[in-house]
């Protein structure tokens, strides 16, 4: 009686499904101090030691003809640097962002990746603060880039009022264009790689806890085979996600880098 009972309130209850409550986890280390961790920034950290590791110990230990390990590495490097920085600003200019582009892509990748990785099991991504980091990083770049290379009237001139376009149309135009430069530039950014992010993790976390759900929750035999079709569901879901990792870190790396060679003027 007493286990017809439990199956009872188990099927009642219905599978544990995330909530955005994982978000805002409570605190694990320092609680009350100011340097107070929660499970999320203790993913941040862990992963930031990770990569750290991993590149000093490559670095330390790199040799003329390199390993496998030491070539998958560089060979990370050399794609950051000849396909995403200089395809598009060439190698003059981008010999100077090649650290930050590089930097930023390797961390949003790893940050990402940990959605998939077990014991993180969220991605370091997806609350708001660290895609605003990198969008702020990125919109005081593209500025500073503009300021040093041609003047910041010089830019506002270019980027508001294009060449051909008629003064009547320019009412329009202008303000749409100054809310390109300030806001839409490091807000699409951000959010993107926010939302896909975030996206990711609740679809993930709904396959797992429904095939949980179906598979040991429940003892009806019935519900095995909806249990099984969602883990393989989740299995898809985990190699689907650490593509999009892959592709959120692309992305915004590359625009990053289309902004700021958008500051250089035309004829440089």
């Amino acid at each position: 009686m007493a286990g017809l009972v439990s199956a009872q309130m188990v099927l009642a209850s219905g599978p544990d499904f995330p909530t955005i409550n994982d978000f805002l986890p409570p605190e694990i280390l320092f609680q009350g101090t100011p340097f107070a961790i929660n499970r999320i920034m203790l993913v941040r950290i862990v992963m930031t030691l990770v990569i750290l590791l991993v590149l000093g110990i490559t670095a330390l230990r790199s040799k003329l003809i390199p390993g496998r390990w030491q070539g998958a590495v560089e060979w990370m490097l050399d794609f950051i640097r000849n396909k995403i920085v200089y395809e598009v600003m060439g190698e003059r200019r981008g010999r100077r962002y090649v650290p930050m582009i590089t930097t930023m892509f390797l961390t949003i990748f790893l940050f990402n990746v940990c959605e998939v990785i077990p014991g993180a099991n969220i991605a370091a991504t997806a609350t708001i603060a660290m895609p605003l980091v990198f969008a702020v990083w990125t919109f005081f770049q593209y500025w500073i880039a503009a300021a040093r290379e041609q003047g910041l009237l010089k830019y506002l001139h270019h980027e508001l009022i294009p060449q051909g376009v008629p003064i009547p149309v320019l009412i329009i135009v202008l303000p749409m264009q100054l809310l390109d430069v300030l806001i839409v530039r490091p807000v699409s950014l951000m959010v993107r790689l926010f939302a896909n992010m975030l996206a990711g993790y609740f679809i993930l976390e709904l396959c797992l806890a429904a095939t949980q759900y179906f598979l040991v929750d429940v003892t009806n035999k019935l519900m095995t085979p909806m249990g099984g079709f969602m883990l393989i569901a989740a299995f898809v879901m985990t190699l689907f996600e650490s593509f999009v990792a892959a592709l959120q870190a692309f992305i915004f790396a590359t625009l990053t880098t289309v902004y700021i060679n958008l500051s250089y003027p035309e004829e440089a």
